[in-house]
């Protein structure tokens, strides 16, 4: 992980850690490195979520991308998705993202986008953060008639609902459908979407007001939209989160269909429509075991990768796979999106559900989910990265894993987002993962000071 980018961009609490200072240098060295091989004023795509901080970073950002020449054009409240398909079809040398995803409102985040459309890989991350931290005196700033300018691009949301509404080839007018938008991007584009593809819609945390992004709601807290899809008689619902790049899913009966049963059942359509690349899906460490058996059963393939949507990315171009993603709903279709797309997520899994003729619960019943514990225990900036050499905590790792043997397993490991560590621990018996996941995270805690 980086000194300022972590596993998903920078991230911080907006203005005393993510400071407007930060940000404008952030647009400043982004945009030297992203399109220092351009011949033309570069342009860069700024996109944002509905936080009551995006508008100052964004002024910050727009700063300092025109400070050194480059032209940046505000695309307004969008999904990050929207961000990332906008720079790779409309001509843009970079893109940005300002949000902090599911977290909470006063959190913020910046994410870079390459003109591919792609977040950016550790190497220029690395060179961003070494012109910001080591070599400030190698940016040159412009004046005169080299200043950049700022500009809008009014119709970012029309032309990417469009876009998302040309990958669904079924009619599915009828589909009664309950949207979640977490008060944050989607509340921009999910109404028009889904009511453009036939759906019947009913929205739920959809009035953002600078402050509720995330609050009680969203794809981080299920139970408004579990019981408002089982007593509004929904056919599906679908929860995003604040950048609506993750999609969790509620069957008829209000029961969570997550990220793992998504990809399942969207890996097994596309098998069965001959479309799944390698016959492989890319999965990470913390998917659930169940996937797994899943996939071995139906002659599906798996790759497990670190946590981190970038790491199911990379494995995905490396072996020229075509789906792949996360527990969490961030799921990539890379034959339509260069990044997590939730919105995309949702169509795809209504699509599936209106051809297939089932109950939502019928399609998840495709996967057992194991039994799985994750605890989260708070740790220490200076004992980040240290907790592996702990003793003790290693030695109730290596007594557990033999406990659990093939019938579990267990994950322990440092958030990229939030600075926590998580214990997971999975397996058949729910008692027995809960009482090894208590003592882990006792352990844990000590170590931390907690």
């Amino acid at each position: 992980m980086g000194r300022l980018f972590g596993t998903d961009g920078a991230r911080g609490v907006a203005i005393t850690e993510l400071t407007c200072e930060l940000a404008m240098q952030i647009g400043r060295a982004a945009a030297l490195v992203l399109t220092k091989e351009t011949k033309h004023r570069a342009k860069i795509f700024i996109g944002k979520d509905t936080r009551m901080s995006s508008d100052i970073l964004e002024a910050a950002l727009c700063a300092g991308i025109c400070s050194v020449g480059a032209q940046a054009v505000k695309l307004g409240v969008v999904p990050t998705p929207a961000v990332a398909y906008l720079v790779r079809t409309k001509g843009a040398d970079a893109g940005v993202m300002i949000s902090a995803s599911h977290n909470s409102v006063e959190f913020n985040g910046i994410k870079l986008f390459a003109s591919t459309g792609y977040k950016l890989p550790d190497v220029v991350e690395e060179e961003i953060e070494a012109l910001i931290l080591d070599h400030p005196e190698q940016i040159e700033l412009q004046s005169h008639t080299n200043v950049g300018t700022i500009a809008e691009y009014t119709n970012a949301k029309e032309d990417y609902i469009a876009y998302l509404a040309d990958c669904v080839h079924t009619d599915c007018t009828g589909m009664r459908m309950a949207l979640d938008c977490a008060n944050g991007s989607a509340s921009a584009t999910a109404q028009s979407l889904f009511t453009r593809l036939g759906a019947q819609v009913h929205m739920l945390s959809a009035q953002p007001d600078g402050t509720n992004i995330n609050l009680n709601c969203g794809s981080t807290h299920m139970e408004q939209l579990m019981e408002y899809v089982k007593t509004h008689d929904c056919d599906l619902g679908l929860a995003f989160d604040g950048d609506a790049d993750r999609c969790l899913a509620v069957d008829e009966n209000g029961v969570l269909v997550d990220g793992d049963k998504i990809i399942a059942i969207c890996a097994q359509a596309m098998q069965k429509a001959g479309s799944l690349k390698g016959d492989t899906a890319v999965v990470t460490v913390m998917t659930n075991l169940g996937f797994f058996h899943f996939a071995k059963a139906n002659h599906i393939a798996t790759k497990a990768t670190k946590v981190g949507d970038r790491y199911v990315l990379e494995e995905m171009l490396s072996g020229g796979y075509n789906i792949g993603g996360e527990q969490s709903g961030h799921i990539i279709f890379l034959d339509e999106a260069t990044t997590g797309d939730g919105e995309l997520s949702g169509i795809k899994l209504m699509e599936i559900l209106k051809r297939s003729g089932k109950k939502m619960s019928e399609l998840a019943g495709l996967m057992e989910t194991f039994p799985q514990v994750l605890y989260n225990v708070t740790i220490p900036a200076e004992k980040k990265g240290h907790w592996q050499e702990d003793t003790a905590i290693a030695a109730l790792i290596d007594q557990y894993t033999q406990e659990l043997g093939d019938n579990g397993r267990i994950l322990v490991r440092e958030s990229g987002t939030e600075p926590l560590v998580r214990v997971m621990v999975e397996g058949k018996d729910a008692q027995q993962i809960e009482t090894a996941a208590q003592a882990i995270t006792a352990q844990v805690k000590v170590f931390a000071g907690a």
